[in-house]
């Protein structure tokens, strides 16, 4: 049994064959449309969620599958105490698979050690958010043709923005992928990120960016912190987005659908069998 924490569980072959798989439910949905009868998916999301949560449980809907679960903690024994592990015990004597969002980050790491049944990681806290990034690499793919030798900026809150965690370690597996990092002071990217997965660490001023190579793709995360955060590098960092844009050839903004569709299958179907070199520029708008 696999779960599903970070997308470096999956190696780099098992990445390409769910890409594949998405590509072909995308084109042949019919194909798919009983792949997952009599199975049951539970959604235990302890926050707010509309595109997460919706794109799971329409992705197992549309496979033959059935749902069951909660949309926030509040509507859920935790609300009376009940602690994570006991909740997925439970669950897994009615669900064959689990997709988990909770605002402490490793509390999906917590349910898989006590569960049964597989269990993804939808989001926890400001930490990974896998099945994005497995939709942003099938997004870019889809675009690009390939997942090696281009430039993507990511723009906006990068502190907390887990989306940003869980790509750049899933990209920096592949040949010549360059990132540009462009934030407020308060909101650059965690220094773990940049220690555990990323070579060298090219810090550049403001200034540079009018000189800098054209961005092949950029992906913005705003959250509530980022929109909240009122400075002056947070100023700054907004007068220079329609030049980030201007040298954009694609801005990513990628449905999490068929990909979750296409991952329920790839853990629900046992028929299914399962090197880098990457820079950074760290542009951190300071006042």
């Amino acid at each position: 049994m696999r779960h599903l924490m970070s997308p470096l569980d999956f190696s780099v072959e098992e990445l390409d064959q769910l890409l594949n798989l998405a590509h072909d439910i995308e084109l042949h949905p019919e194909k798919y449309a009983h792949a997952c009868d009599g199975k049951k998916l539970a959604t235990l999301f302890y926050e707010p969620s509309t595109r997460t949560r919706l794109s799971f449980e329409a992705a197992m809907l549309n496979l033959g599958g059935s749902v069951l679960g909660f949309s926030s903690a509040a509507s859920s024994s935790a609300s009376k105490g009940e602690s994570v592990s006991d909740t997925i015990r439970m669950i897994s004597c009615y669900a064959d698979i689990c997709a988990m969002r909770h605002p402490k980050e490793g509390a999906p790491m917590v349910a898989s050690m006590a569960s049964s049944i597989p269990v993804i990681n939808a989001g926890d806290g400001g930490h990974q958010h896998p099945t994005q990034t497995l939709t942003d690499l099938l997004t870019i793919r889809s675009l690009k043709g390939r997942l090696n030798h281009f430039t993507i900026g990511l723009c906006g809150d990068l502190k907390f923005g887990r989306t940003v965690h869980s790509l750049v370690r899933a990209l920096s597996r592949y040949e010549g992928v360059n990132f540009i990092f462009i934030s407020p002071e308060e909101l650059k990217v965690p220094d773990y990120i940049k220690e555990d997965v990323l070579e060298a660490n090219i810090v550049l001023s403001l200034q540079i960016l009018s000189n800098s190579a054209n961005i092949d793709f950029l992906i913005s995360i705003f959250s509530i912190a980022a929109s909240t955060t009122k400075s002056q590098s947070a100023a700054k960092f907004i007068s220079v987005v329609p030049d980030i844009l201007e040298r954009t050839t694609s801005f990513v903004a990628s449905s999490i659908f068929p990909l979750a569709t296409n991952l329920l299958k790839f853990l629900l179907i046992p028929a299914n069998p399962l090197s880098t070199n990457s820079s950074f520029i760290s542009l951190t708008i300071t006042s």
